[in-house]
């Protein structure tokens, strides 16, 4: 792991007036990876030396997390910002087009920017977060409102925050290796890794506040139209926030689809089933 780490590089990006931390390696086109909650650009540890024989790879922190600057107004953590900073890294890293890959919140983004810039995507990949339309028809369900109770909570002011901190930041392991099926993806210093993230001054307000918005800024009803960017998804089957329920019907808002399920995995695809996730996105980006 130690030459792994040595392979890629820490880098700085100031784009839509917020400094952005990545980490990258590799050179060629541009792959852009976009993490979820409550993780952080490590969340690609698995994935970013494979593509780097064929990209120039960058894992971002998205604004908020980790390393990357943390603008304190709520307001600033709403898809209109995501989208521009995606925007800004794309063309201030000198790139007129990526592959972009997205998971959790980073998947997202990735489904919004693709509606907002298609011009600027070569390839879209998703990993275990529903089109936009198929989330909130799923949250007109009992099954996904149940699931999806930790929203609510996290609508609230202070509590979140205090939960997440007790105990050492012990909810945030818990979060990501309490749900996932392959308990041993996730070592001790992984875990600790995204502990000490979720600890940076100003982080876990900032990771909460995507989801205040999320219903004001994410949810609205609105006509999805269709996409012409080749996409393909991949899904965990045993997510324990999102059923595998809302990826049916996605081909309805996508041209051109793929679907990868994986059996006896959860949320957390790339990192507990790094090489089959490796190689569903060589098949659909390389050969």
């Amino acid at each position: 792991m130690s030459e792994i780490k040595n392979a890629w590089e820490h880098k700085y990006i100031t784009t839509n007036g917020v400094k952005l931390h990545y980490v990258t390696q590799g050179t060629g086109p541009l792959m852009l990876m976009l993490h979820g909650f409550p993780e952080f650009w490590y969340s690609w540890r698995h994935q970013i030396p494979e593509f780097a024989e064929n990209f120039q790879v960058v894992a971002l922190d998205l604004r908020g997390y980790n390393d990357s600057e943390k603008p304190e107004a709520q307001s600033a953590y709403i898809m209109d910002e995501f989208i521009k900073d995606v925007a800004g890294v794309i063309k201030g890293l000198g790139h007129e087009k990526c592959v972009l890959v997205g998971h959790d919140w980073g998947g997202a983004i990735a489904w919004c920017f693709a509606y907002a810039h298609p011009e600027m995507l070569e390839k879209l990949i998703i990993l275990n977060l529903p089109h936009p339309a198929k989330f909130s028809q799923g949250l007109s369900t009992p099954q996904q409102l149940i699931r999806s109770w930790y929203m609510f909570l996290f609508q609230l002011p202070i509590m979140p925050e205090f939960l997440l901190q007790a105990f050492d930041y012990q909810s945030i392991a818990q979060i990501i290796q309490g749900t996932a099926v392959n308990k041993n993806a996730f070592t001790a210093s992984d875990l600790a890794a995204y502990k000490n993230a979720a600890a940076k001054p100003g982080a876990l307000t900032a990771m909460l506040n995507y989801y205040r918005n999320v219903f004001s800024h994410f949810l609205p009803n609105k006509n999805w139209g269709i996409l012409n960017i080749p996409t393909l998804m991949i899904w965990g089957e045993d997510d324990t926030a999102l059923g595998k329920e809302l990826t049916y019907g996605t081909d309805a808002y996508v041209s051109n689809l793929q679907i990868q399920y994986i059996p006896h995995c959860g949320h957390w695809v790339q990192q507990e089933q790094p090489q089959l996730v490796n190689r569903y996105m060589r098949e659909f980006t390389v050969l």
